[in-house]
């Protein structure tokens, strides 16, 4: 079976690195599938400060973003996917143990421990949260792929077909090549998800930009030595925007830098990030980020957080990342194009989940798949086309259906949490001190909340749904 992946992202790495160990044997040497991604932009890993230009300004290279957040949901998927992948994203991170949030005027609103509860320090899968950098974390997926499985090709059509194989397009007019399984991971813009929709003149559901934009970076830790505390993740909240900060790794010389059960001492970098409300999406080829930097610094010229004051002082911005959400699409599956990660459902920053949740999408399609793969115990290489593509369909909707409604509520829930970075009246925005002040008295409340999302096992959900055979 022919696989395509479009997109080297995040999702797209993690995708072939799932498909690999479910489908092929340890030693790679079954020739029953052919895996490769088409990335449009380059990936290679070798790329220095100096060369990071228009051409490297892709998540795939990652120039785009700043820092993200793994849950512990994404992490157990990378440990169940590769116990030494996991080891490597969390040594290049920082684990966190509790959250923060404060308001712009010092006051501290809520402290929530992120920590497993005592019952559960003694399972593997309740992990701490990883703070790190978008770019090491796609290092570290990426790394693991043989160059010659990925080529530099954009895609300009995917065509689904119900019967056959699927058929991809070049925009560069290149010979277009077919593929039994396509699995779109080329993000909220995505070229596949048009695959689904083959009858819709336009695009039927174009990304949203949701009002906010966000700007971020790294300080050295050394700037705030004593005001971050060990093991944490800061959120400040004012009426003109938000801005949060974290540790991005932990002290090389930490013993269990590489544990997503322990929180290490710091290493040499902080992590920052600013949003805040712009009604007009704005044209990232013609921003003055000259007038960007100072617009931050008068924006938080008044917040009273001492790191906050400490990061504007020195602070460059040299991007500017609008949010982008996907309306929910009817459907993530046609025909054997198949999409994960952002294409599916492009999450906003505040949901702290768009990173495990495309890892999530990925286990949980994979598994499925090689289900109906291996089903009565037959050799992929004994299963006719028309066997292969009912096996697609048959993995591509319990996928669809399985995840859907668990994406959309976690959309719903970051969709009313990035209201309170937006611009409100006084009285407003006081009414929000007060509230997260009143749910700090109930912090048992607060942390079940974040466990329902954080504690989900895919691969046991995915057992269970094989399991009643629905």
């Amino acid at each position: 079976m022919k696989i395509i992946i479009i997109g080297a992202g995040i999702a797209g790495c993690a995708a072939y690195l799932e498909l690999r160990k479910h489908l092929l044997n340890p030693s790679g040497s079954d020739e029953a599938h052919e895996i490769i991604i088409y990335e449009a932009y380059s990936t290679n890993l070798d790329v220095t400060a100096d060369q990071r230009k228009d051409e490297y300004t892709h998540s795939s290279t990652l120039l785009v973003g700043g820092g993200l957040a793994v849950g512990p949901n994404g992490l157990n998927v990378l440990r169940r996917l590769d116990e030494n992948l996991l080891k490597d994203v969390v040594r290049g991170g920082y684990v966190t143990a509790t959250s923060n949030m404060k308001n712009k005027n010092g006051w501290r609103l809520v402290t929530m421990e992120t920590a497993p509860s005592d019952n559960d320090v003694d399972n593997p899968e309740h992990m701490y949260m990883v703070a790190t950098s978008r770019h090491f974390f796609w290092q570290a997926l990426r790394s693991r792929i043989p160059d010659e499985h990925i080529i530099n090709k954009r895609i300009s059509e995917v065509v689904a077909s119900p019967e056959g194989r699927n058929v991809i397009y070049f925009a560069d007019g290149t010979p277009s090549v077919e593929a039994d399984l396509v699995i779109g991971a080329d993000g909220v813009q995505s070229t596949a998800k048009r695959a689904l929709f083959p009858h819709a003149k336009e695009d039927p559901y174009p990304p949203h930009y949701e009002g906010l934009v966000g700007v971020g970076g790294f300080i050295p830790a050394a700037d705030v030595k004593g005001l971050v505390e060990k093991g944490s993740m800061n959120f400040i909240f004012g009426g003109n925007g938000f801005f949060g900060y974290f540790y991005s790794e932990s002290a090389k010389t930490a013993v269990n830098r590489d544990s997503p059960y322990h929180v290490s001492e710091p290493g040499e970098s902080l992590a920052w990030w600013s949003t805040y409300e712009i009604e007009e999406c704005p044209d990232r080829k013609t921003l003055d980020m000259t007038d960007v930097t100072r617009q931050l610094r008068e924006r938080h010229a008044n917040w009273k957080d001492p790191v906050v004051q400490k990061i504007i002082q020195s602070l460059h911005v040299e991007n500017m990342y609008p949010t982008w959400t996907s309306p929910a699409l009817p459907t993530w599956e046609r025909d054997g194009v198949v999409l994960v990660g952002d294409a599916a459902h492009a999450l906003p920053p505040s949901s702290g989940q768009g990173s495990s949740q495309a890892l999530e999408d990925v286990e949980a399609f994979v598994l499925f798949l090689a289900h109906y793969l291996h089903r009565g115990g037959e050799n992929d290489t004994q299963m006719s086309p028309e066997s292969q593509k009912e096996a697609i369909r048959a993995a591509a909707q319990q996928y669809t259906s399985l995840r859907q409604p668990r994406v959309r509520n976690i959309l719903e829930f970051a969709q009313k949490t990035q209201n309170t970075k937006r611009h409100m009246g006084l009285f407003q925005e006081y009414s929000m001190y007060t509230f997260m002040k009143l749910m700090g008295f109930f912090p048992a409340l607060m942390t079940s909340q974040i466990r329902k999302v954080t504690n989900y096992n895919i691969a046991e959900q995915v057992g269970q749904v094989l399991a009643s055979g629905k």
